[in-house]
């Protein structure tokens, strides 16, 4: 992940979330009391599984949804009462919602004809927005003509081209091929940054979320579970729902011994003791849930020893070796985890041992993040 400047402090946010709830039946909240707010020219994602609540969220911004408790403000004034076409907002839909029977140009310039700009104006806001997203040249043609990542490429000239205060995006890149999406999040975030918008944008996937924002806010059962940076939501996950959403991770169960600050011992299956870090604090004799990143952990054989920390380690059997190109994937089974995966750099792969054989694990004990139990919830 690339560092990108710490987004400012929301003293003055374009958009506030207050108090915010959606239920469609009066009894289940598909949103719940959200409190949220998006700073001024940051790329914000929602991210979270299917009735999360993170598209609700979307919606309710863009108008198509009403909130059935709280306000949502942009600029300090109240959205309830505005329709959609009147909150200065550009949207981006996973199906682009091109209208077939007109021309690229025409597509772009649709925003500014319903605004009524004068022709010669919709013309050079149009040829401007295609440069924007590199398709010079493509006015003429109809959508029909166009590949998906073209498709997906006007689409968003049309949501920027009324220079909007806020760009909403769902689900934009779903429809693509992964070289292609992957070219498109890059494409985005160069536009976020030449553009100065804010932007926020709704994904599933944790890896997009991770190489385009600012912040990520992730949602489960219609909360925000974390709101915070890509690397720290990665590396000091706050639950381990959060934990388990982002990234890879092995888990135990197991129980706090003892606890000193934020480092604890926790007894696991088959009466082995490990040290890790707790999330929270946490007295001893609850039961937690471990989680520790497979890159986080070194695998020491005999012609390859490492420096174990005490309460650190742990002996497994290798039980299978996976050639990714730019690493390997071991699986090692352990007591109380048959399935545990590490992922290590290719030069590692000669020294492993022959299937069957003993290998030892070690890492340190603040990448062996603790949870309290009910955490686990999903």
């Amino acid at each position: 992940m690339t560092a990108r400047p710490e987004p400012a402090v929301a003293s003055d946010p374009i958009v506030r979330f207050v108090g915010i709830g959606k239920t469609y039946d009066g009894a289940n909240r598909v949103v719940d009391d959200l409190h949220l707010d998006i700073v001024r020219g940051e790329f914000l994602t929602l991210l979270g599984p299917s009735g999360s609540g993170k598209t609700t969220t979307l919606m309710m911004l863009a108008g198509f949804e009403s909130p059935t408790f709280g306000e949502i403000l942009l600029d300090g004034k109240p959205l309830s009462k505005l329709p959609p076409y009147q909150r200065q907002i550009g949207m981006v839909f996973q199906n682009y919602a091109l209208f077939p029977h007109m021309t690229v140009a025409e597509n772009i310039g649709f925003p500014l004809s319903v605004r009524h700009v004068p022709r010669a104006e919709i013309a050079r806001r149009v040829d401007r927005a295609l440069d924007m997203v590199q398709l010079g040249g493509f006015g003429a043609r109809r959508p029909s003509q166009l590949s998906g990542g073209q498709q997906q490429r006007i689409a968003v000239a049309r949501a920027l081209v009324f220079e909007p205060k806020l760009v909403l995006m769902d689900e934009p890149l779903g429809a693509l091929d992964k070289q292609l999406r992957e070219q498109m999040q890059l494409e985005i975030r160069r536009l976020h940054a030449a553009l100065a918008v804010t932007m926020v944008y709704v994904t599933h996937d944790q890896a997009e979320a991770l190489t385009m924002s600012d912040r990520i806010a992730v949602f489960h059962r219609g909360k925000i579970q974390q709101l915070d940076r890509p690397e720290r939501l990665y590396e000091t996950p706050v639950n381990a729902f959060v934990a388990r959403f982002i990234g890879e991770n092995n888990r135990f169960d197991g129980t706090v011994q003892t606890v000193t600050g934020t480092r604890c011992s926790i007894r696991i299956a088959g009466d082995s003791t490990i040290e890790g870090s707790l999330a929270s604090p946490l007295p001893t004799g609850t039961k937690v849930t471990v989680s520790l990143r497979p890159e986080r952990v070194q695998i020491a054989t005999p012609g390859n020893t490492i420096a174990a920390i005490a309460g650190c380690c742990l002996a497994g059997t290798l039980r299978e070796v996976i050639y990714l190109g730019d690493h390997v994937r071991a699986r090692v089974a352990l007591p109380g985890n048959d399935d545990f995966t590490v992922k290590r750099p290719i030069d590692e792969a000669s020294r492993l041992p022959a299937i069957g054989g003993a290998v030892e694990l070690a890492w340190m004990p603040e990448h062996c993040r603790a949870f309290a139990r009910e955490d686990t919830a999903v």
